[in-house]
């Protein structure tokens, strides 16, 4: 073998050794970019569940129904009247006062354009939602409401450690 030939194998075997790290380098980014939008689309459903499960028990009418879906640990939680609640027990109590005392039915729905962002055991999730209610003295009330959502993942389940609901100014 002449030095030349010899070169020339080197160099062959180098680019082949190289087209084979490259390969494996790009079938690993296609499993990893895979994964994660497997994980995106579980996610999704998950939190579209989550969410449309949430919109059933508050359109209960019984704030009890609710609360399987909150972390019961002092957190703030901003509704649509009054500010703010610094509890589960808070929020319970409030809401039944300033809610549900004053309305003879409510249905919460949520809308289809639902965002889910997950990073670990913690996930943001917000959403158009539409409120409907009659008042006990007989008035009608719509109203489009926008949430967000912070959950926890804590053991098999996730809670809401933070959420905040608003209406857009007329």
């Amino acid at each position: 073998m002449t030095p030349a030939s010899s070169h020339s194998a080197l160099r062959v075997e180098r680019w082949r050794w190289l087209l084979y790290v490259g390969l494996a380098f790009f079938g690993a980014l296609l499993t990893f970019v895979g994964a994660r939008a497997q994980q995106n689309a579980s996610d999704t459903a998950n939190f579209r569940k989550l969410t449309d499960d949430y919109c059933a028990a508050w359109s209960s009418g019984n704030p009890d129904k609710a609360a399987k879906f909150y972390a019961q640990d002092a957190h703030v939680f901003y509704d649509l009247a009054p500010f703010s609640y610094h509890s589960w027990k808070e929020y319970r109590e409030g809401v039944q006062k300033n809610f549900f005392d004053n309305v003879s039915a409510a249905s919460l729905t949520a809308g289809k354009d639902l965002k889910v962002t997950r990073r670990g055991t913690i996930a943001w999730t917000t959403v158009p939602m539409h409120l409907s209610m009659k008042t006990k003295d007989g008035k009608a009330v719509e109203a489009d409401v926008r949430y967000t959502g912070i959950w926890e993942k804590r053991g098999p389940n996730w809670l809401l450690v933070h959420e905040h609901l608003s209406v857009p100014m007329p």
